[in-house]
């Protein structure tokens, strides 16, 4: 059996860290978030992927190229992002009999995926138990079989919410060439399952127990990334100097070297070719990806620092995500909670969204400069390139 992954967006709502990547191939726990999809995949048993892929692809073509070890990748370009039917049906001609749909941008279990494909439906539709299904498709049942799939229902007729991981047969391909384009002007893959489900098929659904992450804003980066690293083995495979202090799991990756004096309470996980410290403390629920030096009087918590930054001395860091080939300047200070303790909140596509988090830091796209003694507030975003003066205070774009 084969898995089709659906990875041809940006991920716009992810801006600025998606400028020059597709959202799948944004970092967690030091690797792009569709590789842990592939390895859930793998873990149950499937060894052969069609990924259908679109903006900034050339990206995952470098990264896994066609595989190995038993494992094969197909590339199917998207020439337009029209909908889910539309991805799907991508892979139309690539796929035979029984085939699972994943998301590159959720992280599911291995046991999720092995019980679905056990199945030999028609289909079968992963939900999840919410406690508002009114923002979500929500299916109709009759005892083990779907019978309705409706879309943000007024009065829903149960709790069990599409998660959009679904089992097929390439029978499906017949129901998504006569799919229309839905009021919001998409192939809905739902709409090509109403017409199956109407035509006779047996529908099933899945009600999905274990592990579910729908990363769909920068700081759900964060959260999926604290699950990962607590699933993690500390590993030491570089250089860990006699008065460093590691506790806990933290993997040290190879030609890294952790100096004198460094502080490290894991889980963390660090790159290769790193230079940590001397003198720093990196807390709970970072990864700190190749090539990063932090130094002397930095200090670290529960963030994502992508390749190549550099974040030299007397700097505080903490619930944000950091891209790659950024420079803090010395005393660069990141704020994380404000005084009166609500919600933070962060413009996402020029609007400005409650995070649900009483904690978050920046969000700063790849090469940003940051002079001597900047100040960053809570919820900012900086965008790819930018920089900050010395002694600068860098706001949100529109107020909290």
């Amino acid at each position: 059996m084969k898995a089709v992954i659906l990875a041809a967006g940006e991920g716009t709502r992810m801006r600025p860290l998606t400028e020059s990547r597709p959202k799948v191939m944004l970092p967690i726990a030091n690797k792009p978030m569709i590789e842990h999809t592939i390895d859930a995949a793998v873990a149950a048993g499937i060894r052969d992927f069609v990924l259908i892929t679109g903006y900034h692809e050339d990206a995952l073509k470098d990264y896994f190229g066609n595989c190995d070890n038993g494992i094969s990748i197909e590339y199917v370009h998207q020439e337009q992002q029209l909908g889910t039917a539309d991805a799907i049906g991508c892979a139309k001609g690539h796929v035979e009999g029984s085939f699972v749909v994943l998301n590159g941008d959720m992280l599911i279990s291995a046991e999720h995926i092995r019980e679905l494909i056990s199945s030999d439906r028609d289909a079968v539709i992963t939900v999840k138990e919410v406690d508002d299904p009114s923002h979500f498709g929500v299916i109709e049942t009759d005892e083990d079989r779907v019978t309705k799939i409706i879309e943000k229902p007024a009065n829903p007729p149960s709790n069990l919410a599409n998660a959009g991981i679904y089992l097929f047969r390439d029978t499906i391909f017949d129901f998504i060439d006569r799919t229309e384009l839905s009021p919001r002007g998409e192939l809905e893959i739902t709409d090509s399952l109403q017409m199956l489900i109407e035509a006779g098929g047996n529908v099933g659904y899945q009600v999905l127990k274990s592990e579910w992450i729908d990363i769909g804003r920068p700081w759900d980066l964060l959260d999926a990334n604290k699950v990962l690293l607590g699933k993690m083995k500390g590993e030491i495979y570089g250089t860990v100097e006699p008065y460093a202090t590691l506790k806990g799991d933290v993997t040290v990756g190879k030609g890294t070297i952790i100096r004198n004096g460094a502080y490290i309470i894991g889980p963390v996980t660090i790159g290769d070719h790193c230079d940590i410290g001397p003198n720093c403390f990196i807390r709970p629920s970072t990864a700190i990806g190749d090539s990063v030096h932090i130094g002397n009087a930095v200090e670290v918590k529960n963030s994502i620092i992508m390749d190549g930054t550099k974040i030299g001395h007397l700097s505080y860091l903490g619930d944000s995500i950091i891209g790659f080939n950024c420079n803090f300047g010395a005393g660069t200070k990141v704020a994380n909670l404000r005084h009166d303790g609500k919600n933070i909140k962060c413009p996402v596509k020029g609007e400005v969204v409650d995070s649900g988090r009483r904690k978050l830091g920046v969000i700063m796209g790849d090469d940003v400069h940051t002079g001597i003694n900047t100040s960053i507030n809570v919820g900012t975003v900086m965008e790819a390139g930018s920089y900050s003066l010395p002694g600068e205070v860098v706001m949100p774009q529109k107020k909290n």
